[in-house]
C-alpha cells in the first residue's frame, strides 16, 4: 500500500523528486515525494517529468483537486475548477459498531477525492448525511464503501436537495434585541435591507450571499458588523419557508445601535439573525429546485412515447436532433421527477434507449408542487 497518491498535470517546468512547491491556492508549502509514471494500475517510478505530462505523485498532504502548485519564488494560481453543488442527499448509517469507524474513514477519504461529494450531520436528527451530483453517483459512492473499506451501511432514500430564496426587496426591517438578568444584560438593534441576487448566466461569481455596511457615524462599532453578517448567515440555513437553505440574497445593514456595557458580538449576532428571519418572510420567499439537463437517445420509433414522458415528468423540451441514425431529446426536467427514469425508459423502448442528465439550474417550484414539498418537509 503505496499512501495517498495525488495525480498532476505539468503545465510548465521540469518537477523533480524532493522538490519543495508551493500551494498557492492555499498559500502552503508542499513537498514531492516519489512520483510515478502511471500504466492503468502498473506504476513507474521516474526521478523528474517535464510539461504536457500526466503522473501520480506521493507526500502532498494539504493539496485537493482543482488546486495550483508553483515554484515558492514564482507564484501563480491558475483558474479553478468550479464545482456544482450536490442535487440530491440521502441519509446512511453504519449497520454494526465496527461499521461505526470504518464509515468515518471511508467519507473521509471520498470526500478528500471528489469535491461534489459533500458530508453532514443533521443537527436535528443526529443522522449522517452524503451528498452528491445524482441517485447514480451516490449508489457508486455507497459501493465503493462496500468493496474498498469493507463498510457495510443501511442507506435512505435519496433526497431533492431544495433551496429558497426571496423575489423581492424589502427596506428597513428593524430588530432590537434586548434582555436583562441579572448582572450585565444583552443589547443590539439593527436595521437590515435584503433583495435577491440573481445570478447572471454566464458570470459564475454572479449570485449567492452578499453582505453590505452602510452604518454611518459608528452607529454601531465596528468589531460588531461581522457577527451581524454571521447571523444573517445563520439565519440562511434554515429558510423560513420550509426550512431549505437560502440562497442568493443581498443584506445590507443601514443602521443600529449599541450600549456602551450591554452590547456585545453574540447580541448582534442573535439581532442580525432574527432582523433577518423576519425580512425574509416578508420579501415574497419560494422554494427552488435543482433542474437536469437531460439527454435521451432513442430509435425513432420511440420518440413519441419519450417525449410524452418527459412532459409529464415536467420537463421542457429543448431540442430535437439526429445522430447515428437515432433520435436526440434535449430537455430541462426538475430532479424530483427523474427518480427510477432509467427503468420507465427501458421499459417504454424494449431497453433500446439510453440518457444522460447533469444538473443545470435551480428554478422555482410551482405553487402546486411546493405545497406538497412543505408540507412534508414540516412532516404534516
Amino acid at each position: 500500500h503505496l499512501g495517498k497518491l495525488t495525480y498532476l498535470r505539468i503545465y510548465s517546468g521540469l518537477l523533480e523528486t524532493g522538490t519543495q512547491v508551493l500551494n498557492s491556492t492555499k498559500d502552503r508549502k508542499e513537498r514531492i515525494g516519489k512520483i510515478y509514471r502511471m500504466h492503468a494500475n502498473k506504476r513507474e517510478e521516474i526521478a523528474s517529468v517535464g510539461a504536457g505530462q500526466i503522473v501520480a505523485v506521493m507526500g502532498l498532504k494539504d493539496t485537493t483537486t482543482g488546486e495550483t502548485l508553483c515554484d515558492p519564488s514564482k507564484s501563480v494560481v491558475l483558474e479553478s475548477m468550479n464545482f456544482p453543488a450536490p442535487v440530491i442527499h440521502v441519509a446512511i448509517e453504519p449497520k454494526t459498531k465496527s461499521d461505526q469507524e470504518k464509515l468515518g474513514t471511508a467519507i473521509q477519504r471520498l470526500s478528500d477525492e471528489d469535491p461534489t461529494f459533500q458530508v453532514r450531520t443533521d443537527e436535528e436528527t443526529g443522522q449522517t448525511i452524503i451528498a452528491g451530483m445524482g441517485e447514480l453517483h451516490l449508489e457508486v459512492l455507497v459501493d465503493r464503501m462496500r468493496r474498498e473499506f469493507n463498510v457495510e451501511a443501511n442507506v435512505g432514500k435519496p433526497q431533492v436537495a431544495y433551496r429558497e430564496t426571496i423575489t423581492k426587496k424589502v427596506v428597513k426591517v428593524e430588530y432590537t434585541h434586548k434582555k436583562q438578568t441579572g448582572g450585565s444584560g444583552q443589547y443590539a438593534r439593527v436595521i437590515i435591507d435584503i433583495e435577491p441576487n440573481v445570478p447572471v448566466p454566464g458570470e459564475p461569481n454572479s449570485g449567492g450571499y452578499e453582505f453590505v455596511n452602510s452604518v454611518s457615524g459608528g452607529r454601531i462599532p465596528r468589531e460588531y458588523i461581522p457577527s451581524t453578517d454571521a447571523g444573517i448567515q445563520d439565519a440562511m440555513e434554515y429558510g423560513v419557508v420550509a426550512g431549505y437553505p437560502m440562497v442568493d440574497i443581498k443584506a445590507t445593514l443601514q443602521d443600529g445601535a449599541y450600549h456602551d456595557v450591554d452590547s456585545s458580538e453574540l447580541a448582534f449576532k442573535i439581532a442580525g439573525s432574527m432582523a433577518f428571519k423576519d425580512a425574509a418572510r416578508r420579501a415574497g420567499p419560494v422554494l427552488l429546485e435543482p433542474v437536469m439537463a437531460v439527454e435521451v437517445i432513442t430509435p425513432e420509433d420511440f420518440m413519441g412515447d419519450v417525449i410524452g414522458d418527459l412532459n409529464s415528468r415536467r420537463g421542457q423540451i429543448q431540442a430535437m436532433d439526429e445522430r447515428s441514425g437515432a433520435r436526440v431529446v434535449k430537455a430541462l426536467v426538475p430532479l424530483s421527477e427523474m427518480f427510477g427514469y432509467v427503468g420507465d425508459l427501458r421499459s417504454r423502448t424494449q431497453g433500446r434507449a439510453s440518457y444522460s442528465m447533469q444538473f443545470d439550474s435551480y428554478a422555482q417550484v410551482p405553487s402546486n408542487v411546493a405545497l406538497e414539498i412543505i408540507a412534508k418537509a414540516k412532516g404534516e
